[in-house]
């Protein structure tokens, strides 16, 4: 199933995707496994991207229940105290290296030591896909490391309102969504990672799907790199 969906607010320098149709979350993963059809030896590396509030986590974790046999590495975790989005070096080295080699992945960024953070990023040796999920993943510095890949788009007014709903509107937060956009805006125009994906979803569709089964989705937007 096909249609128009109603017209989104965007961020300038991204361009809405049109034709959206209804597909079954089992047929995205099967498209995103037939990308790339000669890995072998290692697990398959697909990126979610997307605007914050756009439904990159939901997405990411409705995939993981399709794949059991895979792990999600979330971005934020890797640049928690380090940089908005300058961490693509510490992925390359501690996550995506290891896991194009076949290992396993254990690795615990120096300021989650510094600030007593417990845990790692954890990826199982021999899991079927790794879901790498977080704003400002899909980057040319990753083109190399990254199989296949989703940007989620949605309307700001709706991701917004996400954003409030999770974090709260105080002082304190409005300064670190002004601060984070500052950076993000020429980041991104500068990325264009809806024309990168292997398909954009839509993350504030009004079509009407199944949400526990379904996405609602569309060829990526401009020009491949």
């Amino acid at each position: 199933m096909s249609g128009k969906d109603r017209r989104m607010r965007l961020h300038p320098g991204e361009v809405e995707a049109s034709g959206w149709r209804v597909e079954t979350l089992l047929d995205v993963v099967r498209l995103l496994r037939d990308t790339s059809p000669d890995v072998v030896g290692r697990p398959r590396v697909v990126a979610i991207d997307g605007r914050g509030g756009a439904g990159k986590s939901t997405l990411v974790e409705r995939m993981r229940r399709l794949v059991p046999d895979s792990a999600v590495v979330h971005t934020d975790d890797v640049a928690w105290h380090q940089a908005y989005f300058d961490w693509g070096h510490l992925l390359v080295e501690h996550v995506l290296g290891p896991v194009h080699r076949g290992e396993a992945v254990e690795f615990r960024p120096r300021p989650w030591v510094e600030r007593g953070r417990t845990g790692a990023i954890s990826v199982p040796a021999g899991v079927e896909v790794v879901w790498l999920e977080g704003t400002g993943v899909l980057r040319q510095e990753l083109a190399q490391w990254i199989d296949a890949s989703i940007w989620v788009q949605g309307d700001l007014d709706q991701q917004e309102r996400r954003l409030v709903s999770r974090d709260g509107d105080s002082a304190a937060q409005q300064q670190h969504i002004a601060d984070w956009l500052a950076e993000e805006l020429p980041f991104l125009q500068r990325e264009r990672p809806w024309e990168k994906a292997t398909l954009v979803a839509n993350g504030t569709t009004h079509l009407r799907h199944d949400p526990a089964s379904e996405i609602v989705v569309s060829s990526p937007v401009g020009p491949r790199t």
